[in-house]
């Protein structure tokens, strides 16, 4: 799963935001990764060894 994303990809995630959903915009790559949820529209920074771990799949555009 390492180089199948990139800015503007949609990502599940393993455990779902508080607002109820699970899907996310990834919004900034590097050594952290930040990711905006798609329906309250909060941001989440997370190291990339993390994200990795919590991500569930990637969606096709």
């Amino acid at each position: 799963m390492n180089n199948e994303y990139k800015v503007g990809t949609k990502v599940v995630m393993k455990k779902q935001h508080p607002c109820g959903t699970n899907l996310f915009e990834i919004t900034r790559l590097g050594v952290d990764v930040k990711i905006k949820c798609v329906n309250c529209g909060r941001t989440i920074m997370l190291p990339r060894i993390d994200f990795n771990k919590k991500i569930k799949k990637v969606m096709e555009d």
